[in-house]
């Protein structure tokens, strides 16, 4: 770090994350209870306890009506501050990372911080089930540049409030069926310069020809105002065939430049979006279950916020040295890694 406390310069070592915290909503809202809604909305008969057999989902938490995408990445963000023992003002780069945001503008990150009482550099970085990995490597990339000292990533994901819950009969239903495996929850990280270890790498692979095959496509300048565009729709099938693809070439990379094995690893974060596309995501890999940290039974897909909670869950168990590899999927497409080992922060 520079002698003058009022530079900031490229640190001396790398940057890494050294504290996490998380948010989850109270309400929780069982897989029987929204198949029984949606059913009775559409009057469509469906089989018994489908949609907790198709996607191995049990439960997921709801946000409260009051409760927004800011409100759960603030609950998260002073988590994650208490943890490192910081004040809001000690954080000079604040980055609101998330698929979901409270208005279009401004950024959610202004909503945040005015909330938190910091007075940081604001931004967000939006990328779909990415974002919340996109905000550290940026927050990474922008310490490592000497832009700045100390950021906190959070994202608040409320997904569960893009779901058709009274679809028009047996089309949107199918339509709109990725979307009842939504929740809602937030997450929050502090990254800093480190002396050692800290982030590795990071490997990204994104097909844009695909675009189109799932999404929220409300709110931007082609539908700025379209009701029917403000729900969630997508191929899952097509998706995950998509994932498939491009995903174990991604591993392949990480292996090939890292030279990392997976018991060089003492966790695997996996986004997860159903039990059944997680339970093919390790036989593909070859990720050894007893590596994941399993959230989607309990929680759901809860898009960028997945990969925060996971981690946030394991993080106090982590030593020195733990190396922990994250695995992002998120529409548009795009896969992402990150090889980050965990550290003290630089004295």
């Amino acid at each position: 770090m520079c002698e003058n406390s009022k530079t900031v310069c490229r640190p001396r070592g790398g940057a890494g994350i050294t504290a996490t915290g998380s948010y989850l909503p109270e309400r929780t809202l069982t897989s029987e209870r929204l198949q029984e809604e949606v059913a009775r909305a559409a009057g469509l008969p469906l089989p018994r306890g489908l949609f907790r057999r198709t996607t191995g989902i049990v439960t997921r938490r709801v946000a409260a009506d009051g409760e927004y995408a800011s409100t759960l990445a603030l609950g998260a963000a002073r988590r994650a501050l208490d943890s490192a023992g910081l004040h809001p003002l000690d954080i000079d780069l604040l980055i609101y990372a998330s698929a979901t945001r409270d208005v279009a503008e401004p950024a959610t990150a202004h909503i945040v911080q005015a909330a938190l009482g910091s007075t940081a550099h604001a931004l967000d970085v939006s990328n779909a089930c990415n974002s919340f990995l996109n905000g550290i490597d940026t927050a990474r990339a922008m310490i490592l540049a000497g832009r700045a000292r100390r950021a906190l990533v959070v994202t608040g994901e409320t997904p569960s409030r893009a779901i058709r819950r009274s679809p028009a009969g047996p089309r949107q239903f199918r339509d709109g069926f990725a979307g009842y495996t939504f929740g809602d929850a937030g997450a929050a990280v502090v990254v800093e310069p480190v002396d050692r270890g800290g982030i590795l790498d990071v490997g990204t692979e994104t097909r844009s020809e695909h675009w189109a095959v799932g999404g929220i496509f409300g709110g931007g300048s082609r539908h700025p105002r379209s009701e029917e565009h403000t729900y969630f729709h997508g191929d899952g099938r097509e998706l995950r065939e998509v994932f498939e693809k491009t995903g174990t070439a991604v591993l392949d990379r990480v292996r090939h430049r890292t030279g990392l094995r997976w018991d060089d690893y003492r966790h695997v974060l996996v986004h997860q979006v159903t039990l059944p596309y997680l339970e093919r995501f390790v036989e593909l890999s070859g990720v050894p279950q007893d590596k994941l940290v399993l959230t989607v039974p309990e929680l759901g897909n809860i898009a960028s916020a997945t990969l925060g909670v996971q981690l946030d869950r394991i993080h106090g168990r982590l030593a020195p040295g733990d190396r922990v590899l994250f695995v992002g999927l998120g529409g548009g497409i795009s896969v992402m890694t990150m090889v980050w080992e965990k550290s003290e922060a630089a004295a």
